[in-house]
């Protein structure tokens, strides 16, 4: 068995060390990352998380990221491009807050356990597994999350980097199988789950992304709202990020655009080929109206035409 099937079969372990970690200390952290973030990160409660976006000024995605509500500190969970960034958007931002920042990435090791038999492996380990999506438990001198990287079932296992080579050891007893970043990127899209600095940017809006639950409705007064609010107003959002289904065994580049009847209607963001669909999946920005009518597309420029459609994720 190797990773792919691992990752849709069984249990897998996917290396996630070098995401961004940044810890939060101080009686305003909450309100900090508050007033900079999309999440109600004031009713973040210890042991739990959120999943949430930073925007600039004009309303465009910095970065998206976890919060984790640890009690005495709120941490964030970063894509690896975005950790310095955020770091230093937030350091800027501090000015007679009671805040600090301090960067883990080079302290703290995060492990993937994905796959349908994931919380199985780690309660034969012992590690502990929240109740719901993005909860958090203690876990030696660090923690579990339930998130994934891929979509699938799982946790995220923050441990000391010293610790790291250990515990993913005893993952590997325990039958779980390394999965390398093509092989969860292939169930992440079969998944229809989107990623920063692939699919998600800041040439894009919140509401474009449709990640709804990175935004908290009834918040107060957040960096980026003005123009998150103007569009939800007005209705404004002129193409959706949607999963796809390319007839065939080639994934077009990203940019590559669809068309229906002549007229382009959607670019892709990223596409892969599924083994277990047979056939290319992925992740495409599609116009409105097409979003919702799904028409059938063809891929710009194949000769003869490569057929491809809206596609359905569990």
């Amino acid at each position: 068995m190797n990773g792919y099937e691992a990752l849709r079969e069984s249990a897998a372990v996917v290396d996630l060390s070098a995401r961004g970690k940044i810890r939060v200390l101080g009686d305003d952290r909450a309100r900090l990352l508050h007033a900079m973030s999309t999440s109600n990160v004031q009713e973040l409660v210890p042991g739990h998380g959120s999943y949430t976006f930073f925007l600039n000024d004009k309303g465009r995605i910095l970065a998206d990221a976890l919060i984790y509500n640890l009690g005495e500190a709120l941490f964030l969970d970063l894509e690896p491009e975005t950790g310095p960034k955020i770091f230093q958007h937030l350091d800027r931002y501090i000015i007679a807050d009671d805040a600090t920042l301090e960067d883990e990435t080079a302290i703290f090791s995060a492990i993937g356990l994905e796959g349908p038999k994931s919380l199985t492996t780690a309660a034969q380990l012992g590690i502990p597994v929240g109740d719901t999506r993005i909860s958090v438990r203690a876990y030696g001198s660090g923690f579990t999350v339930r998130v994934t990287a891929s979509g699938a079932e799982g946790l995220r296992i923050f441990v000391s980097a010293s610790e790291n080579e250990n515990v993913t050891q005893r993952l590997y007893t325990a039958g779980a199988i390394a999965a390398n970043a093509e092989e969860v990127r292939i169930v992440r899209l079969e998944n229809g789950m989107p990623r920063y600095g692939e699919e998600i940017s800041e040439r894009y809006l919140v509401q474009e992304t449709q990640q709804t639950e990175a935004v908290h409705p009834n918040k107060g007064c957040y960096l980026g709202q003005e123009i998150v609010e103007r569009v939800r107003s007005r209705g404004q959002v002129h193409r959706l990020l949607t999963p796809i289904r390319i007839v065939g065994s080639t994934p077009p580049s990203p940019g590559t655009k669809l068309q229906s009847r002549g007229a382009d209607v959607a670019e892709i963001s990223s596409a892969v080929y599924s083994p277990a669909l047979n056939e290319v999946i992925g992740l495409a920005y599609v116009r409105t109206e097409a979003a919702h009518a799904k028409p059938a597309m063809t891929v710009a420029g194949s000769e003869p035409p490569v057929q491809a459609f809206i596609r359905s994720v569990r």
